[in-house]
């Protein structure tokens, strides 16, 4: 950040949208804030090594917030901003918290909850002031005090802040972010400013990238894909990183600002694709034609084009027709028409979402990390991008494969440990420095990284004419989720005779296509029930099952029976985490009478299921499930195929 402040004093830094106006922070004004912050942290008591929670949307200053607590030489743990006060119980406690610095009075009042459970917790800071007029707790107080106690401070002690930050070296715990938790408690892992920078840069080098990089910062903080674009890979590059002004206008700041460089978990790309699709049903009769017939271009010669390999000139010509009327237009509509490079990962993307992307001329990628590796292990380098593949071993990195088909990881940007939890960390890192990443995979011939599943969710049928074929959930749950129609899906089948599937529908996609057909619904849970919603579903899933016959190894994980569940699949009710992974443990418990009824043969169950509200409360909902069985395909040997 200083060297940037020296080198480039007045470029910008940051940008925040407030009352619908970019307001710019340069570089110079962002090392004056973190030098006040820093200097009234000291004069508050924070001290090399304390924690500081930070809680909130991507906001200038809290990255300024967490760039003050670093200089201390103390170790900022940012948390997801849409958790419940619950949900930061174990972390604050876990890491001794007793600084927090939070967004607002949402946050504040999740602090001041959880002051019983965390009696430790003695100053809370928050950024935006209202609504909290007249709150008069110990220890809060607005950021705007704590800045100008730093101001004092730094008057009276002038060389301070140049003498903590002259401490710093690179094997110094740098951040600590939890895991999500998929089963029980989260983890805290520990990184050092060395493993985040040399990821960030290894990332930089890989893609030639710039200071003239725009990004748009809009997932959570706590999310350490977000944290390494648009903080760690941020003070490498030294491009703009632009906050939206909320969660709900980013896509509308997102073509204000026409990101270079970006960054999104697929669910981000299915939601984009999903509004393009709804619009589209809604257009005319004409620009339906155009769309689908300029789109079937697209795909036969979209990826080749990317790819960078030759094209015959009629396919040239009829490439830029169909980007002047539709490719060049949806890509300005999704505020992607600027992206020079962008990425996915979090999880698997379907590849005919992959493709999708590719096709229109956007240059979408994938890679593949995990907070224990500062994300960057494999990227797909430009013109190899493949939709079954996470790309390449990028500079550092070694990949060797277990026995099991598990992938070990060696890498500069391993953690340095689990917090507090040397048995975790004994499990993940060998003595010899290789990382388990839990993913069962492969390298294929070209020497790109091919991912098939969890390595403990990869499983296999059991009896019946499938017995011993393998069985890949998240496979089959992301060939599913391409559907516009299907929001979220949880795939069972581990030695069992057959495939059978829970399935949430987009509320939002099903419920305009319901509209178009005068179908009245009152909420999700009558929606999800109508006849012809069901039938939309089963005819998802049975083009699904025709496309798994084709696959030799997955042929048996066809599903054979599923159903609609009356309510979506929520973070708030334990079934996902925060970064919207599916909790195959905890579903399997909760909704165990729906999987024996999927399994026991029967048509339909009736369930109850309690449920926590925006607002708080708690309730719950009830249905009778109608539990539908899909047609399944005898595989295509593959030379039948290739006659045909």
């Amino acid at each position: 950040m200083l060297d940037h402040a020296r080198a480039r004093p007045e470029a910008a830094a940051l940008r925040e949208k407030e009352y619908g106006i970019w307001q710019t922070q340069t570089w110079s004004a962002l090392a004056l804030l973190v030098r006040q912050l820093a200097c009234g942290m000291a004069e508050r008591g924070i001290r090399r090594d304390d924690h500081v929670v930070v809680v909130g949307e991507n906001r200038p200053r809290l990255y300024a917030t967490m760039l003050a607590v670093q200089s201390l030489g103390a170790v900022p743990v940012p948390l997801y901003q849409d958790a419940v006060a619950a949900e930061y119980a174990f972390p604050i406690n876990n890491a001794e918290v007793r600084f927090a610095v939070v967004e607002d009075q949402e946050q504040v009042d999740k602090m001041l909850e959880l002051r019983e459970q965390c009696p430790q917790l003695a100053h809370i800071w928050y950024d935006d002031p209202r609504g909290l007029r007249k709150y008069d707790e110990p220890g809060l107080q607005a950021l705007d005090t704590l800045i100008e106690a730093g101001r004092d401070f730094d008057r009276q002690n002038p060389n301070f802040f140049d003498a903590e930050l002259a401490k710093a070296t690179p094997q110094d715990v740098a951040a600590m972010f939890f895991t999500s938790g998929t089963t029980g408690n989260p983890k805290g892992v520990v990184h050092t400013h060395f493993s985040l920078l040399d990821r960030a840069a290894a990332g930089k080098a890989f893609d030639r990238l710039t200071e003239n990089e725009e990004v748009l910062a809009y997932l959570p903080p706590a999310w350490i894909g977000q944290n390494i674009f648009s903080y760690a890979q941020w003070l490498a590059c030294g491009y703009v990183v632009n906050c939206p002004e909320s969660s709900e206008t980013v896509a509308i700041d997102l073509n204000e600002i026409g990101p270079t460089y970006y960054f999104a978990p697929p669910r981000i790309f299915e939601g984009l694709l999903t509004s393009v699709m709804i619009r589209m049903e809604d257009a005319s009769a004409i620009k339906r034609a155009l769309f689908h017939r300029f789109m079937d271009i697209a795909r036969r010669v979209g990826p080749q084009r990317m790819d960078g390999k030759p094209l015959a000139l009629g396919d040239r010509l009829a490439y830029a027709l169909g980007n002047l009327l539709i490719y060049g237009p949806l890509r300005n509509s999704l505020g992607l028409s600027r992206v020079r490079v962008a990425y996915t990962a979090g999880e698997a993307i379907g590849p005919d979402l992959f493709i999708f992307y590719r096709s229109i001329g956007i240059n979408l990628k994938q890679l593949y990390g995990s907070t224990e590796t500062a994300v960057f292990v494999c990227l797909q380098p430009d013109h190899e991008a493949k939709a079954d593949t996470v790309g390449v071993p990028i500079d550092g990195v070694e990949i060797r494969l277990a026995d099991n088909g598990e992938i070990l990881v060696k890498s500069p940007g391993l953690l340095k440990e689990y917090y507090k939890n040397p048995e975790a960390t004994a499990e993940v890192l060998t003595g010899d420095g290789w990382y388990h990443t839990g993913d069962a995979g492969f390298l294929d011939a070209g020497g790109h990284l091919k991912i098939i599943d969890r390595a403990k969710d990869v499983g296999r049928l059991r009896g019946g004419a499938n017995n011993g074929a393998m069985f890949a959930p998240k496979y089959v749950e992301n060939k599913l989720k391409f559907f516009p129609f299907v929001k979220e899906a949880v795939a069972f089948g581990d030695k069992r005779e057959q495939v059978c599937a829970f399935i949430n529908i987009d509320f939002d996609a099903v419920g305009n296509w319901a509209e178009r057909r005068n179908l009245p619904y009152a909420g999700y849970t009558d929606l999800a029930s109508k006849p012809e919603v069901l039938d939309l579903v089963r005819e998802c899933v049975e083009k699904v099952n025709a496309d798994l016959a084709q696959d030799e190894l997955l042929t048996g994980s066809q599903i054979s029976r599923f159903l609609v569940l009356h309510k979506e699949l929520d973070a708030d009710d334990g079934e996902l985490t925060r970064t919207r992974k599916v909790r195959r443990g905890y579903i399997d418990q909760k909704y165990q009478v729906l999987i024996d009824a999927l399994y026991g043969g029967k048509a339909e169950q009736y369930i109850e299921t309690a449920v926590k509200f925006e607002d708080g409360r708690s309730g719950s909902v009830a249905a009778t499930l109608k539990i539908i069985d899909a047609k399944t395909f005898e595989r295509v040997p593959s030379g039948m195929r290739k006659a045909a």
